[in-house]
């Protein structure tokens, strides 16, 4: 992708936070309007070839799976999917009597739902031979990035990069899975001063 059209891409994103993103307090940002209730598709399909663009400048390559969690994280990750021409798979919050025994299972906590959530990934679609980009709506602390490679990884699958839409650099979540190595993409950074969003 040139860097031209690449720079319109996130350029656009940017663009929409600024227009309609609102801070509600408690490190909750709302973008409902067009990524976590309803969806801009071209926006939505922007963002999958940004992120692509990001990881093959990094040197990330040989992706053959993408993984997110329900429910906002799946748009981009389909995005993204399609960018790769990889298959999606999203982790569940509740087990379904069609998901196969022996989920690989990890808890992180829910900032909108104000509890603990389990996630479920199917081992029928993760492989021990599978090179895995996971991809979310948010980056803030990091929990649930945190328990999606955990997931992948009790599978043996390599996790070999994480890219997040938004980046709410106030909450840590860099920090936290910096040590663990694996290159970190964000589209747009967030930070938070007098209840009032900076974006960038």
């Amino acid at each position: 992708m040139r860097r031209d059209a690449y720079n319109r891409q996130m350029q656009a994103l940017i663009e929409r936070i600024r227009a309609e993103g609102s801070y509600l307090g408690r490190g909750i940002i709302k973008v409902d309007g067009f990524l976590n209730h309803q969806l801009d598709p071209q926006l939505t399909l922007g963002m999958g070839v940004a992120f692509k663009a990001r990881f093959d400048a990094a040197g990330v390559t040989g992706i053959t799976r993408i993984v997110s969690a329900e429910v906002s994280g799946i748009a981009p990750a389909l995005a993204t999917g399609l960018a790769y021409d990889v298959p999606v798979v999203y982790a569940r919050k509740k087990k379904p009597i069609t998901m196969a025994d022996g989920v690989y299972e990890a808890t992180a906590p829910s900032r909108t739902k104000g509890e603990m959530v389990t996630l479920r990934l199917s081992p029928e679609y993760l492989h021990a031979t599978d090179r895995v980009l996971i991809i979310d709506d948010f980056l803030a602390t990091g929990q649930t990035l945190v328990a999606l490679i955990e997931m992948v990884q009790k599978s043996g699958a390599a996790v070999v990069g994480i890219g997040c839409v938004i980046e709410k650099t106030f909450e840590g979540g860099r920090e936290r899975l910096a040590p663990l190595g694996i290159p970190l993409h964000s589209l747009a950074h967030i930070t938070v001063q007098n209840d009032e969003l900076s974006v960038r």
